[in-house]
């Protein structure tokens, strides 16, 4: 059995921008990152992506290309104390790099503590995150930052790093391996260069003899149970999310906790979680019942007071809400429409009567003139244009087919009789 002293992964990590696999489309000759390393002028930047695709072990090549002193820090397991020993002595270097691995992780007063020295220029920030930079990383900050999205590896990427790995690795290319079928291989891997060498050292592993064959049975055989283990450390928590939202969506609160508990084994963030089922309340119930915003809300903050374990009660009750709730995506729908007809119909001028008219001068030139106040007629309400006069008449909302919006549509009917078709 082969005897590693560090993971396959850590062995295959490479130190040159030349021998890395994948993010073309930031990493090749002409992109700004090259660029930027030719000219030795790298500025901050987030590296935004799944586990798995480069993003550490980009942050070295930087590193390493620039010539510059580098530290890297875990934001779980650091806090302001680390981050201001760092910039200090970054300060007394002249400039370095500082990496942070799960940025997003960092509070609000943590990411402050880096602001002034990457305005200044003291350290060049790289931030990995697997979050939504625009949700995780406060706005000064980000504003300070280059994003870059990274992409989950394709195919023949992940072949190029099985390859690699077998001819090149000290201690795999003393053995005699073949890749007979890679379908589960690269199925099972998802993207992830991580999962990807941890299954081909497992396969190896497991085999006390040459010749190793990886072909599908293979790897489903010795895979099962570090697959499971693999879904616990929250490695897979795109496919979950996935699952959890789309269950909801489905109104089957059964198979939405099941995904939930998936979540809450692996470690997932509960803010994370949170945030989807505040996203969800609006995106697929909507108006169906405007209490579920309210109620998703509210989880949102109580989950920001409470952590683990108390506040996978509060996650379950709003998931069994929102599951349970009628649904309706006429929020989703009707924005796409309206912002489908701005970009066909341009920037059409706002009627004079509805245009505000703070001075003398808008006054006489009949801004606001003629403006109609609802709250001055019968049942709060009086018809008018309110739409530009290129488009007007145009119905941009639907109600959906549920009872709060049938009640919706009997009043706008009532109200707009035959203009809208309502």
């Amino acid at each position: 059995m082969t005897t590693t002293i560090t993971p396959l992964a850590e062995r295959m990590r490479p130190d040159k921008l030349k021998d890395f696999i994948g993010q073309a489309h930031i990493v090749d000759k002409n992109s700004v990152i090259n660029k930027a390393l030719a000219n030795k002028s790298l500025s901050s930047m987030i590296l935004w992506g799944p586990p798995g695709v480069g993003k550490t072990t980009l942050a070295n090549i930087i590193s390493v290309e620039m010539n510059m002193p580098y530290y890297a820090l875990s934001a779980v397991d650091s806090g302001v104390k680390e981050v201001r020993k760092y910039i200090e002595i970054a300060g007394k270097q002249g400039r370095a790099i500082l990496f942070i691995d799960e940025i997003h992780r960092f509070s609000k007063s943590q990411q402050d503590a880096l602001l002034k020295a990457v305005e200044k220029g003291t350290i060049i920030l790289i931030g990995a995150t697997t979050e939504n930079p625009s949700f995780e990383v406060i706005a000064p900050l980000l504003s300070r930052c280059q994003v870059y999205v990274l992409e989950s590896l394709n195919k023949k990427e992940l072949l190029t790093l099985a390859e690699r790995a077998i001819k090149t690795d000290e201690l795999l290319k003393n053995r005699k391996i073949k890749i007979k079928e890679d379908e589960a291989l690269i199925r099972l891997s998802g993207g992830d260069a991580r999962k990807l060498y941890n299954l081909i050292e497992l396969v190896v592993d497991s085999f006390a003899k040459d010749p190793v064959v990886i072909d599908n049975e293979t790897i489903l055989h010795y895979a099962q149970q570090k697959i499971a283990l693999y879904d616990k450390k929250g490695e897979q928590h795109y496919d979950i999310i996935s699952a959890f939202i789309k269950s909801i969506r489905g109104s089957d609160p059964n198979a939405s906790l099941y995904w939930l508990a998936r979540m809450i084994e692996g470690g997932e963030d509960p803010k994370f979680i949170a945030r989807r089922l505040l996203i969800l309340s609006s995106e697929d119930i909507g108006n169906a019942n405007p209490t579920a915003l309210v109620i998703a809300n509210n989880c949102f903050q109580a989950i920001n007071v409470i952590g683990y374990p108390e506040c996978e009660l509060i996650l379950s009750q709003t998931t069994t809400y929102l599951a349970a709730s009628a649904k309706s995506n006429s929020a989703t729908t009707s924005i796409k429409n309206a912002r489908k007809m701005v970009s066909e119909t341009g920037d059409l001028p706002v009627p004079l009567n509805l245009r505000n008219a703070p001075t003398k001068l808008m006054k006489q030139l009949d801004y606001g003139k003629e403006y109609a106040y609802p709250h001055l007629f019968d049942e709060n309400f009086v018809e008018a244009e309110y739409l530009p006069e290129k488009i007007k008449g145009t119905k941009i909302y639907e109600p959906g087919n549920n009872a709060r919006e049938k009640e919706m549509r009997e009043r706008l009917k009532k109200l707009w009789k035959d203009k809208y078709g309502y």
